[in-house]
């Protein structure tokens, strides 16, 4: 790979970077689900696999991902459905397989909001390229990849705050939160901005998750030094 693949960060070469990026393969296909997964983390990425929608959406409850690579013929919830059901409440970029090379279900797909497309069989160099454009463009993940607050440290790739390297635990929202930080470091942030639309909650909602975030990275969360109140306009975070 070139040293420009944004899959590779510093990886060695038979174990992805603690900050690489972390994809979510979906597809009922084990052998295909298991060559596809094994030539990506060859390439740098770490990677979560799961047989049917209802095993991604347990992944995605525990871990945060940057992509989704997702099959469209599957058991129970198609893949369609799965992405739809997916961009009701998330960006996070998504490229579908499928076996039929048929323009209404590339279109079926874009109009739902994926990313891209790519038709079964496909050589695998194909897969990395499209992958690696789809991460380029997306603008979760190209301001920063780690946070640092003192002692600790937040990975956006993975959604991970480590302390001394052991892992914090994170709800969901509260790596939301860490990643909106992450993409504007040193720029208030709107609680309107923050509160996300109304599925994650209003304001004041926004207030109580910030405070509980506090009690995680700030050594006196009544006097925090890293996240900080904007009077009238929000929250900043002040990264190391």
């Amino acid at each position: 790979m070139t040293e420009n693949n944004p899959g590779n960060r510093n990886a060695a070469k038979d174990q992805p970077a603690d900050n690489a990026f972390h994809l979510l393969i979906v597809d009922d296909d084990q052998r295909l689900r298991d060559l596809i997964g094994r030539f990506l983390q060859e390439n740098g990425f770490r990677i979560t696999r799961a047989e049917h929608a209802e095993a991604a959406r347990q992944a995605m409850q525990g871990l945060q991902f940057d992509l989704i690579v997702l099959d469209v013929m599957m058991p129970g919830q198609n893949g369609f459905e799965f992405a739809q059901s997916v961009r009701e409440k998330s960006n996070i970029p998504i490229l579908m397989l499928t076996a039929r090379d048929e323009p209404d279900k590339r279109i079926k797909g874009l109009e739902i909001g994926v990313d891209d497309y790519l038709a079964k069989p496909f050589e695998p160099r194909e897969l990395l390229l499209r992958i690696n454009n789809i991460l380029k463009r997306s603008p979760d993940i190209t301001t920063q990849s780690e946070l640092r607050m003192g002692a600790y440290i937040f990975y956006v790739g993975r959604g991970e705050l480590k302390r001394d390297d052991q892992s914090i635990k994170l709800t969901e929202r509260e790596r939301d939160l860490l990643r909106m930080f992450a993409q504007r470091p040193g720029t208030p942030i709107p609680r309107h901005e923050l509160a996300g639309g109304e599925n994650c909650g209003n304001e004041r909602a926004v207030d109580v998750q910030i405070n509980r975030l506090r009690q995680k990275i700030e050594a006196d969360p009544s006097n925090p030094v890293y996240l900080q109140t904007v009077r009238g306009k929000g929250y900043i975070l002040h990264a190391d």
